[in-house]
């Protein structure tokens, strides 16, 4: 149960960020005792794909702070975020960890389907991520970006660190973090209905004079 656990909260954190928890479980992997990757996913921990996961990273990371700029990142990251969680939850939930002692009876159970339910995963909050940014970003005239994004990026840390070491844990901050996503969307579309009545409202009343 605990393997499903930190493969949910992988994902979800590629949902926020595809390259975090990637380079997360490669470097705690390579430098630490807390995570022994599966041999499919040894790759990870090479010097030079973290390296290009690095550099993916900071650009993820300038871009996603810039209005407009981040709303075309996140059209272009519809693929790799997803992709991402499939990885990372199969990579995770395969993984031996301080958490996850015994993932062999997962990893028998099909190699496809961790990869189906991670992609799955991480589609739910990058899909509440890209509908929020664009809303947000017009009625703070672009303000809310930078302070959203690093937000954004703290809680997928947080996530990789807290499913590798302790997965209930990592759920529960998960299930906030959805819930936050989910009122701020709604708070946005809100304001959006309200300044869009009040436009017409404006509109109306200089005709009917």
């Amino acid at each position: 149960m605990l393997e499903v656990i930190t493969g949910v909260v992988l994902a979800a954190s590629a949902g926020l960020n595809a390259y975090i928890p990637m380079l997360g479980l490669g470097l705690l992997s390579r430098f630490t005792d807390l995570v022994e990757l599966p041999g499919g996913w040894a790759w990870l921990e090479n010097g030079w794909c973290m390296g290009i996961l690095g550099v993916l990273l900071l650009v993820e990371v300038l871009v996603d702070k810039f209005p407009a700029l981040d709303s075309v990142n996140d059209i272009l990251q519809t693929v790799v975020r997803p992709a991402s969680g499939g990885m990372v939850f199969a990579a995770g939930a395969a993984s031996d960890t301080v958490a996850v002692s015994d993932p062999a009876a997962f990893v028998q159970s099909g190699q496809v389907w961790p990869i189906v339910v991670g992609v799955v995963v991480a589609l739910i909050p990058h899909a509440l991520k890209s509908f929020a940014r664009p809303v947000l970003n017009v009625l703070t005239g672009g303000a809310a970006a930078p302070v959203t994004s690093a937000a954004e990026d703290a809680g997928s840390v947080a996530l990789v660190i807290l499913a590798v070491v302790v997965p209930v844990v990592a759920l529960l901050l998960l299930i906030g973090i959805i819930i936050f996503l989910i009122v701020r969307l709604r708070r946005a579309l809100a304001a959006r209905r309200a300044r869009r009545g009040e436009q017409a409202a404006a509109n109306v009343t200089p005709a009917a004079s």
